[in-house]
């Protein structure tokens, strides 16, 4: 477990996918809105044209991270199979603007990770490395019987939903939540890089440990300048 004591402002953050502009203005966004720690979901790389740029930043940070199913596929030089033929091009071309280091450090990333009084994976707690997808409350329940803290924070689906769990599994879309004891709860933060819910701003969580709260946040960047180094690295679909 990672302790950092209470009362800490995280942002979570998850599937940058070497947006480098989403990034940038992600971390802006959340300064201003008085995060002192950070953590990450996974999917650094992968889609995007910056994923070195992306990943030295996350490095300096030095804040918790796990592993997403892309930052594996670019880590190592398995084949690319059950991905779109999109996915699959973005790996060859990843694989090779990344360090020998940075592929050794994506690589020895945990699936799950506890960190001061949450959790935090990439796709799913009851088979973290299948990278399973939770869009709802039926998919969620097998997560719910691995989680031993009251707050989980995932991403992967690209889609921000909050489950809750008392006597039963309820839940849905969400703008802020009020963490209750008795309850758990399986949140996810979005996209940094790639949101896919039909709003192009990019996503992130703010969990503000000492009001107890979950804030979606979404933040504007440049997606004219993304989508033109996307074309230039021959990324495009």
């Amino acid at each position: 477990m990672l302790a950092f004591g209470t009362g800490m402002k995280f942002a979570l953050m998850a599937d940058i996918h070497a947006n480098l502009e989403a990034f940038r203005a992600v971390l802006e966004d959340s300064k201003e809105q008085g995060c002192s720690h950070f953590a990450f979901l996974g999917d650094y790389v992968g889609y995007g044209a910056d994923p070195k740029a992306c990943l030295d930043l996350v490095r300096a940070m030095n804040a918790p991270c796990v592993k997403g199913n892309h930052d594996e596929y670019c880590a190592t030089d398995v084949p690319v199979n059950g991905s779109s033929p999109a996915a699959a091009k973005t790996v060859l071309w990843t694989r090779k603007q990344l360090t020998e280091d940075d592929r050794r450090w994506l690589h020895n990333l945990p699936h799950v990770l506890t960190v001061e009084g949450f959790t935090i994976v990439h796709a799913t707690l009851d088979g973290p490395q299948r990278w399973g997808y939770v869009f709802d409350r039926l998919a969620a329940a097998a997560s719910f019987t691995y989680q031993n803290t009251s707050v989980c924070f995932f991403g992967h689906t690209h889609v921000p939903i909050a489950l809750i769990r008392d006597t039963i599994i309820r839940g849905g879309t969400f703008s802020e939540i009020k963490i209750q004891a008795g309850k758990q709860y399986f949140v996810n933060v979005g996209s940094v890089g790639q949101p896919r819910d039909n709003n192009p701003k990019a996503a992130y969580a703010i969990y503000d440990m000492e009001k107890a709260t979950v804030e979606l946040r979404r933040s504007t960047y440049d997606v004219a300048t993304t989508q033109r180094k996307i074309r230039e690295a021959g990324l495009g679909a």
